[in-house]
């Protein structure tokens, strides 16, 4: 529960506010960029919702890591937000519930025939496990790398879920029960694709030429309404990741991001595979 107490000095003035325990995640500000902006640091509410944008604020204060986001008069939440299907029939789930072990990563779900699968993880909860289980509970557990595990292990314990990982980030999933070591289909549509550069062990997956879970390797920028790489959060190797990313150009298509930081975009096949290519571009200059 969001901390009156600790509310920062810096929200707009209202009955929303984030408190001083932000970690400054960013993940507010993805999902509901024009409500909230960064202060010194932190996120602060930037406006207050208007009545129809009462759910974007809610959608962010259930997925802050922190639980930092909130009403002075501690409204009750409204009831279940997430799972939230990202598009309409598509089967693709946004899981809010971010946790800050993975520094308030998105995680997925993918509900398929084939088997459900848990791109990357949120935190631990009951009140976002009841409802998974609704939609068929999770076969596979998908990790983009070693950053955003979180409570990975838990979720493929509850499920009994395969877990599958890239050889050179295994050390932070040693219980994961599948290793990635090239590009291979998981299940019909679903193809791993290994990109070095993030982290060593860094993977995206394509999910029926469309969807993309890009982990940290890739995401949209609300700032500059295109494609972006973060180049201050490249643990591994920028020149292997823009190599990566260049051969994943040449090999696969996607219509639409969905990051584990930065902004989710729909959008169409083309148009994303030419901005990706001006992206790898820039990223050699």
């Amino acid at each position: 529960m969001a901390r009156v107490d600790q509310r920062h000095p810096g929200n707009a003035v209202g009955e929303w506010f984030v408190d001083t325990r932000c970690i400054d995640c960013g993940t507010c500000r993805e999902v509901a960029p024009g409500l909230f902006t960064e202060l010194g640091g932190c996120s602060v509410v930037r406006r207050q919702p208007d009545a129809g944008e009462e759910t974007d604020a809610w959608l962010a204060a259930q997925a802050c890591p922190t639980m930092s986001i909130g009403t002075i008069s501690r409204r009750r939440r409204p009831g279940r937000l997430y799972p939230r299907e990202v598009a309409s029939g598509s089967g693709v789930f946004d899981l809010g519930y971010c946790s800050p072990d993975s520094f308030g990563a998105s995680a997925w779900l993918v509900v398929r025939p084939a088997g459900n699968v848990l791109v990357d993880s949120p935190r631990f909860t009951e009140a976002l496990a009841v409802p998974i289980a609704e939609l068929g509970g999770i076969d596979h557990v998908a990790l983009t790398h070693r950053d955003d595990v979180a409570d990975a292990h838990r979720w493929a314990e509850r499920f009994d879920a395969r877990t599958w990982i890239h050889a050179d980030d295994r050390g932070a999933a040693p219980w994961a029960t599948d290793v990635i070591a090239a590009e291979q289909e998981l299940q019909p549509g679903l193809v791993a694709i290994p990109v070095p550069g993030h982290t060593k062990g860094s993977v995206v997956f394509v999910l029926d030429d469309t969807w993309l879970f890009s982990g940290d390797s890739l995401a949209w920028s609300h700032e500059r309404a295109d494609l972006t790489a973060f180049r201050d959060a490249c643990w591994y190797s920028w020149r292997v990741q823009t190599e990566s990313l260049s051969e994943l150009t040449e090999r696969h298509r996607f219509a639409a991001v969905l990051p584990g930081h930065g902004a989710r975009h729909l959008g169409e096949a083309d148009e994303m595979h030419e901005r990706l290519v001006a992206l790898v571009a820039r990223m050699r200059s």
